[in-house]
C-alpha cells in the first residue's frame, strides 16, 4: 500500500526564544491536552506540541548542566516495575532519578506478571500510599491502562505493546538536537510496524516531520494509529507516506529501523526473517535514503540490535549513526519529564 496524508497547518505558534522548535506546528491538543503536573504519560497522545517542545527546552537544559536540578526529587520515590527485560530503560530512569536527589525502587515482574498475585486496582492502590511516581514496563498496554487508573499517582509507559513513548521523545529530542532543528525534516521507518514504529509516528507528526513508514504487507502500523497521526500531521502541516517498497526511503534526512523479532515474539522468528529479507538496512539502503540530502542520512535505532540482521555493522557504526546518541537522550528526556510530573505535584 501507497499513500499519502499531508495539510496545511491552520496557523503557527512563536516558540520562547533559543527553543528547539520544529518550522511547522501549531499549537493544537494532540489529544487530551491535560496538564504534566501529576498527570500520567501512557502514550504521546497525552501531551500536546508544546509540551513535547517544552520537555525538549527542559531537556537541552538538563544536558548541558544537571547542577540546578540536583534536588528536584529530593524526598521522592519512583518505583519501576519491569516485565521486560531492559539496558537502557532501566539505567536511564534509574540513574536519571539518582541524578534529580529522588529514591528508585527497582522491581523485576519477568517470573509474575503484573496483575497475576493480585488485581492491578489492589496493586495500584497499594503503590499510591508510598510511592510518588510508577515507571512501568510491560507486555500488555492493558495492564498499565488499568494500572494508571487505579492510581493517584503519575504513571509513565516505559514500554508497553502499543507504545514506547519515552523512546519517541528521546529520537525527536536528538534530531531536534542537529544544528538546523527539525524545520523541514524527513524521516523514514523500515521493518516492523511495531510499539516504537507507533510512538515514532506520533512524535514526527506531532512536530511537524515529514515521515515515511515502510514495512512488509500485513506487518503495518495499527490502523488506529494511522487515522491519530493523520489527523496530527494535518495540524502540523507534514505529511506521512505508508509503504511497502522500501525504495520509498530515498531522500529521507534519517532513516530508522528497529529488530525484526521483539520479546514474546521467538516463535515467529524464522518467518520474520524471512519476511523482512529485503527491508535490511544496509549500505545500498542508505545511499538511496540519502540522495540529495547534504552529507548523506543519519542512522537511528532504538536498539538492542540484531547487528546482520535488520542493519549492518557497516551502517550503525558508521559516521552518520546517531544511535548512542539516542540511547543517551533517553535519560535526558526521561529527566525532563520527572521533573515535569513531580516537581509541581
Amino acid at each position: 500500500m501507497n499513500s499519502i496524508m499531508s495539510a496545511t497547518p491552520p496557523n503557527a505558534f512563536e516558540a520562547p526564544t533559543g527553543a528547539i522548535t520544529s518550522a511547522r506546528i501549531n499549537g493544537a491538543p494532540a489529544a487530551s491536552g491535560a496538564a504534566l503536573a501529576g498527570g500520567d504519560l501512557l502514550s504521546l497522545t497525552d501531551l500536546t506540541p508544546r509540551a513535547i517542545l517544552d520537555l525538549f527546552e527542559t531537556a537541552r537544559a538538563m544536558k548541558a548542566d544537571i547542577t540546578p536540578y540536583r534536588k528536584v526529587l529530593d524526598g521522592k520515590t519512583v518505583i519501576m516495575l519491569f516485565e521486560k527485560a531492559s539496558l537502557r530503560t532501566r539505567i536511564t530512569f534509574e540513574t536519571g532519578v539518582h541524578k534529580l536527589g529522588g529514591a528508585p525502587i527497582y522491581m523485576e515482574h519477568s517470573t509474575q506478571r503484573l496483575g497475576e498475585r493480585e488485581s492491578m486496582k489492589d496493586y495500584g492502590k497499594n503503590l499510591e500510599r508510598w510511592i510518588d511516581c510508577i515507571v512501568a514496563r510491560v507486555y500488555s498496554h492493558k495492564v498499565i491502562e488499568e494500572l494508571a487508573d487505579a492510581a493517584r499517582v503519575p504513571v509513565i509507559n516505559a514500554l508497553s505493546d502499543r507504545f514506547h513513548p519515552c523512546q519517541g521523545l528521546a529520537d525527536l529530542f536528538t534530531l531536534a538536537e542537529r544544528p538546523d532543528g527539525l524545520g523541514g525534516k524527513s524521516l523514514a521507518y523500515i521493518g516492523d510496524g511495531n510499539n516504537v514504529c507507533h510512538s515514532l509516528m506520533h512524535a514526527a507528526t506531532m512536530l511537524g516531520v515529514d515521515m515515511t513508514v515502510v514495512t512488509p504487507k500485513g506487518y503495518g502500523p495499527a490502523a488506529d494509529v494511522v487515522e491519530e497521526c493523520t489527523r496530527f500531521a494535518a495540524a502540523a502541516g507534514c505529511t506521512l507516506r505508508l509503504s511497502t517498497d522500501a525504495a520509498a526511503v530515498e531522500g529521507h534526512h534519517a532513516v530508522y529501523t528497529d529488530v525484526w523479532v521483539s520479546m514474546g515474539q521467538a516463535d515467529q522468528a524464522g518467518k520474520r526473517r524471512k519476511v523482512f529479507a529485503d527491508y535490511q538496512v544496509n549500505a545500498g539502503l542508505m545511499e538511496r535514503a540519502g540522495r540529495g540530502i547534504e552529507g548523506g542520512s543519519l542512522f537511528m535505532h532504538c536498539l538492542p540490535a540484531q547487528r546482520g540482521v535488520e542493519v549492518t555493522d557497516e551502517v550503525i557504526d558508521s559516521h552518520n549513526s546517531v544511535v548512542y546518541d539516542q540511547a543517551e537522550n533517553r535519560m535526558h528526556v526521561q529527566n525532563a519529564l520527572l521533573v515535569k510530573l513531580l516537581r509541581d505535584k
